[in-house]
This record gives structure tokens, sequence and C-alpha cells, in this order.
């Protein structure tokens, strides 16, 4: 039984979907589309009609071409594990799950470089190459179940981002499957391309432009030497000011975390690490890698620092067994916080380091006039803060409260000259408050850019730009009927 009674006959459809991918490779039963039916963003739902599991770069083409043909909208999916709902499936939409692309294609150490289809799970890449003495930058804390695939559509960041930066900066090259069923590529095996940047564009443009079914990656040698401090303060703003003092020295981090008293009772109560101290108002983690004599310098500095801005103890480890026993707690952040509240939502926005501790004193003000706890892990080195706030779904009006809480805070980045998304994209959540950062001019041009590659709309439609049935924004409607008469070069 489909999942769906529509007035569409979806049996023509099956059959052409199933001459591609076989039986096997489409979920059509309404109880096994349960499992499609939001990503990590489980406040919004919607099952799929359809869902497709290719395993191929032709395959793709095939089952994208055929959707295009019956103008049937379809979204892209990895693992399922975005929060900002870029995968959540829109109504009568085909899903094209991409958890079955999970083969390397080819490792090339000489040149530093790896090609793997979308399935591939993030931490798989370091694991490729980690006896060859090579690892793959981008860490999300989801990295050891979330796929390249959606790295590459969110843009995805993690705790190595202050240094290393963000997904686009380790992507080379793409092949690429447009919403009309053509194959292309874009960049290629070399670190610079001439021409138009493509690969820049797509990374980030979650799923709105095509599907990438095969991606270069650059990979970096393992550093001589890797130490990590952990400094715990009786404030959050000392903890700020610590931050601070650490870039303006010229230290640049590989990674530099903070957590609130809050956040850290919350993964000690789950992951037990015995490292981060209950009392402390935050803890923060620095981690530093390089040349063995650069990295002894700087890790003296660091502690300097850190104990100038009243740190009562620092920590350091350089063996790996300690360092993964101090950064585990951190890892596990956001698991955590599911044993504090039957629920929690996690906005994801970005600050000026310069603003963290002033912001954070909003934040608690917020928390306080809406009633809910909020707990605080970020990326304190590049200002992407994570604030999670607890509440109980059950609760008559308690997500929209907490919606609303969550778009304060967006406002609130916003107004500092930050951003209202760092790494986990905008997708369905955070569409409404496009107009809080873009003028109407920013956001018309990037909807020329999306007409370009997808010009009916039907890849991953309702996402990322604000509509008038959920923004208000029924005076720019009719101008967007502009773009559906422009033409893909």
């Amino acid at each position: 039984m489909l999942a769906h009674d529509t007035k569409r006959n979806w049996q023509p459809v099956i059959k052409q979907f199933e001459a591609v991918v076989g039986k096997n490779g489409v979920v059509r039963r309404r109880e096994e589309l349960l499992t499609y039916e939001c990503d990590g963003l489980a406040s919004y739902r919607q099952r799929p009609a359809l869902v497709v599991l290719p395993r191929t770069t032709e395959q793709v083409a095939a089952v994208v071409k055929i959707c295009d043909q019956n103008q049937i909208p379809w979204v892209a999916r990895g693992a399922g594990t975005g929060l900002s709902g870029g995968a959540l499936p829109v109504e009568d939409c085909v899903l094209i799950v991409t958890a079955l692309m999970k083969r390397i294609l080819d490792i090339d150490l000489e040149n530093q470089r790896i090609v793997v289809q979308p399935g591939i799970i993030n931490n798989w890449v370091t694991q490729a190459v980690s006896g060859a003495g090579f690892y793959y930058a981008p860490d999300p804390s989801s990295q050891i179940i979330c796929s390249i695939g959606g790295n590459v559509a969110e843009n995805s960041g993690g705790v190595h981002c202050l240094k290393y930066g963000v997904t686009t900066n380790h992507v080379m090259g793409l092949k690429l499957v447009l919403p009309d069923g053509s194959i292309v590529d874009v960049g290629g095996s070399v670190p610079e391309q001439p021409g138009y940047d493509l690969t820049g564009v797509f990374v980030g443009s979650e799923g709105t432009l095509g599907i990438a079914t095969e991606i270069t990656l650059r990979i970096l040698k393992t550093p001589e030497s890797i130490c990590v401090l952990l400094a715990d303060f009786n404030t959050i703003e000392e903890a700020g000011a610590a931050v601070a003092d650490i870039i303006s020295a010229g230290i640049i981090p590989a990674g530099m975390e903070m957590m609130d008293n809050l956040s850290i009772n919350a993964v000690e109560d789950v992951v037990a690490t015995g490292c981060y101290p209950r009392d402390a108002g935050s803890i923060l983690l620095v981690e530093l890698d390089g040349l063995e004599v650069e990295v002894a310098t700087a890790k003296h500095r660091v502690a300097e620092l850190c104990k100038k801005n009243g740190a009562r103890n620092i920590t350091t480890a350089s063996d790996p067994e300690t360092r993964l026993k101090l950064w585990k707690g951190r890892k596990a952040a956001f698991a955590a916080a599911g044993h504090m509240s039957p629920d929690y939502f996690v906005q994801d926005g970005v600050i000026p380091r310069t603003q963290l501790v002033g912001v954070l004193k909003e934040i608690e003000e917020l928390s306080e006039k809406y009633g809910y706890a909020i707990a605080n892990v970020f990326h304190a080195g590049d200002g992407n803060l994570h604030p999670l706030i607890l509440y109980d779904n059950s609760v008559p009006g308690a997500l929209e409260e907490v919606e609303e809480l969550g778009g304060e805070i967006l406002k609130l980045c916003v107004k500092v000259g930050g951003s209202i998304s760092g790494e986990h994209g905008i997708g369905s959540d955070k569409k409404c408050f496009m107009p809080d950062m873009f003028t109407e001019t920013d956001l018309e041009t990037m909807q020329w850019v999306r007409q370009v590659f997808n010009p009916k709309g039907l890849a991953n439609p309702g996402k990322i730009f604000p509509t008038p049935r959920t923004c208000g924004e029924a005076a720019n409607a009719q101008k967007l009927e502009q773009f559906k008469d422009v033409e893909r070069f």
C-alpha cells in the first residue's frame, strides 16, 4: 500500500524506477516509509510517496530523469543526520537516498586526494588513509554516522574548521546529476581550476541544484605533533576572554571549543569522562597541531593566556588515548542533551568572537524570559554557536515557543554582525530568517542561480528560501514568477 492516496497513478512510475534500481531499490510500503519522514530535525515530519535507493551515477541520473519527465518533486537524502530539515520530504515527492552509494573509487596519496561516493561516512575517509599517515579534516560531531554527500550539501564544519576550514575548503571536484538528469563534472583533481567556481556554488546548496554522485576530496598529512589542553573557568565570560586573547596572540589552534556548566554536567552524566569539573562555569578545549617545536611553544603560551583570564586548572594531553578522552564529552554533547530533557531544539548561528560574552549574556536573558533552559556548546574559535534549548514536546505550545526563542537567537546573531548558520544549513528550519540577513535583491539573485540549474523547481522544493505559506512573503511571490521562464545555459 502506498503512503498517499493522491491523484497521481504511481504504478507506472514505480515500474520505471524498478527497471533502474530493481524491486529492492524502491521503498513503497507505508510502514517502511516511516524511517524517512524526517532528518535530524525531528520536529518536522512528512512521509515521501516513494523512496529510491540508487547505487551508481547512472542510476541516479535515470531516476532524476523519470522525475523530470513526470513532473515529480524529489529530495536527496544521505544519512539523515542534518539538523535543519534539509532532507525533509515534501508531500508526494520521491526521496532519492544515497546511502547505498558507499564506495571509495580512488585513493591518490601522492597528490593527496581521494574520490568517494556520497554515501561514504565522514569518518571512513580518515580510516581509509590513516594507515598511510593522512586524514580528512572536516569532522562534524556526527562524523561516525553522517555521510560525505550530506556534508557537501550542507557545507558542514566541525571541531577543526577553525584552522582547516569547512567542507568547501576540501572539495576539489564533483560529478553531478542536474535536475534534468544530465551528468556534468565541475572542479577537478588539481587545487585551483580556471573559470567559474561551480564547485563552490554547489557545495552548501542543500540539494537544490542537483545531486553529487562522485566527490573528490583533499586529504592532509597527519601532523607531527598534536596536543590538547583542557582549561576550566569559574565563568563563561572568563573562557570567552581567553579565546579572544589566544587568537589575538596570533595562535590558530586546530580547534577551540567551549561548553557551559549545564552541558558539562550533561556529558559527565552520560559519558562519565571524569575530565570535566562539574562545578566549572565553563571549560575550554584547545587542540594544537603542527611541528613538535611549534606545538610545544604554543602550548605554553595558550596555558599562560588561560591562566591570565582566570583558568583554575589546565590539563594537557599529547598521547592519542588521553586526547580522545578529553574530546569524548564534547563529541557527545548533543546526545547528552537528550538525557537532560525529553526534547531539545538546537540552533546554529555565528557571531564575531569579540561579541561572544555579550551574546551569551543575552541568550541567558532570553532563556529566563521564555522559561526554557539553554545549554551552550560551540566552536569558540570561529564564533559558531550551538545553543541547545531544552523542552518537552508533549506540552501544548512548547514547540512553537521554542521555535520563537530559537528565532530570537538567530536575529541576535545577525544584529551583532553574524550569520543565521555556520554549518547546519538553512533547510526548512531557518528559511523564514533569510530576509533578516539578506536584502530582497540578494535573495532575488540567489533565486536566479537556483533557476539556472533547477528551472522546474523539482529539486528539493521549499527549502532555503522563504515562501508565502510560511513566512508572510506573499508580496514577493509574484516577482518570483519571472524565474519560471529563465532558460538553463
